[in-house]
């Protein structure tokens, strides 16, 4: 069994480093020829059929590019794809997603607080939300609706808002993040797939065929294309979020999720008209940094919205978290809730070692954790995963109360 955790262990860590090389590879190109796609300059002694071109300084060297909006008149002899990061980026991130939350499932993707279902039927509706999110967006551009480039994008929105809040009602707040990530990167990865290059494809089979081709192909896979560029951003937000529980473990999660949305068309906005040398909008900026403070207000749960009356803290002079007169009781709960993971010796089966190394036995133990228990077990819901332990609101409560309580006596 010992064995058996610590190969499932580096197995995850591959397919984590894998998805991250590969995720580097697809954004980074997708910046890339975003940018240069906004920066091309139209000149009259661009050959037939050549819609722009861009000079740059890169490495010592300069690039001279030409784009065509078909293509040129003579297919070249050798064409580049930019393919194959798209495809592994998603293959990887599908192979993690398998590892940690379907290998792991009760205690990464079920949380039985908030839908009490077994394993099985969890995945079953992890796999079938991927599959249903790409079918509904992709029937959706082929609409009426998908004539209207920017209207399109507004019921996308929406969708994308009730596919978090949806996600929340099924899973951890962790797991909920994640399938929203996933949810946006199979539309993008599929879009590359199934619209992108077979359009692409289309057009080269033509030229070679001596036929003209129809510029609609191009058109579609812009639009594709356009919608990528916005959802870039969001995906690397939910890809890391469950390192942060403030955004997946508090009540107001799925309405966090809608705003990281808005955050990425506006920072990608800033980016487009920057490239398109349109000016630099720095109101995209102030909107952003203002979306950013709602997000931190509303992680905490604001008292306005939940009703929930302050905790009535008592606040003794600061000697140290343990010296507190919550920490009795916070010792117990931590003995009750925490200890069969975070332990020198784990009890909770798979588990060869404490998550992160963190022991919580001790007094000195948990009061040197007292900063990541009072965020990841009493403001967030992060912690324990799952649940699995059945901590209540109030035991929260008793963390939250603890830790601003030896905090507010230090300051005096």
């Amino acid at each position: 069994m010992y064995e058996y955790a610590i190969a499932w262990e580096w197995l995850a860590f591959a397919a984590r480093w894998f998805h991250v090389i590969t995720a580097i590879a697809w954004i980074g190109s997708s910046f890339y020829f975003i940018a240069l796609d906004l920066g091309l300059v139209k000149r009259p002694h661009l050959p037939p059929g050549a819609y722009g071109e861009e000079w740059q300084v890169h490495g010592g060297g300069f690039y001279h590019i030409q784009k065509y909006l078909v293509a040129p008149a003579q297919m070249p002899e050798h064409l580049t794809w930019f393919k194959y990061e798209s495809y592994f980026t998603w293959l990887s991130g599908f192979l993690m997603l398998c590892i940690v939350y379907y290998g792991g499932a009760d205690l990464f993707l079920i949380d039985r607080h908030v839908l009490d279902i077994n394993a099985p039927v969890a995945i079953l509706i992890s796999l079938a939300s991927l599959a249903v999110g790409w079918i509904v967006y992709d029937l959706l551009c082929k609409s009426p609706l998908g004539k209207n480039t920017w209207g399109l994008m507004v019921v996308l929105y929406a969708v994308i808002v009730f596919m978090g809040w949806g996600y929340t009602q099924l899973f951890t707040g962790r797991a909920a993040f994640l399938h929203l990530g996933a949810f946006t990167a199979t539309i993008m990865s599929a879009n590359v797939f199934m619209i992108i290059i077979p359009n692409q494809k289309i057009v080269v089979a033509d030229l070679i065929a001596g036929r003209t081709p129809d510029a609609k192909y191009g058109a579609i896979a812009k639009q594709r294309s356009l919608h990528n560029n916005y959802l870039t951003l969001p995906v690397i937000f939910f890809m890391l979020s469950n390192h942060y529980p403030l955004a997946f473990g508090t009540a107001y999660n799925w309405v966090i999720a809608a705003l990281v949305f808005l955050m990425g068309v506006t920072i990608r906005h800033w980016f487009n008209t920057t490239h398109a040398r349109k000016g630099r909008p720095t109101w995209t900026w102030i909107v952003t940094l203002i979306l950013f403070i709602l997000i931190m207000w509303l992680s905490t749960a604001p008292k306005v919205l939940t009703g929930e009356k302050e905790a009535q803290a008592v606040a003794p002079a600061f000697q140290q978290f343990a010296g507190d007169p919550h920490f009795p009781a916070v010792k117990q709960l931590v003995g009750t809730r925490c200890s069969m993971c975070h332990a020198a010796e784990p009890v909770y089966e798979g588990l060869a070692r404490p998550p992160n190394n963190v022991i919580l036995e001790t007094d000195a133990e948990i009061a040197a954790h007292a900063r990541e228990i009072y965020i990841q077990a009493g403001r967030s819901h992060a912690m324990p995963p799952g649940n699995v332990t059945d901590i209540t609101p109030d035991e929260r409560k008793l963390l939250v109360a603890w830790f601003e309580s030896a905090v507010e006596g230090k300051q005096e």
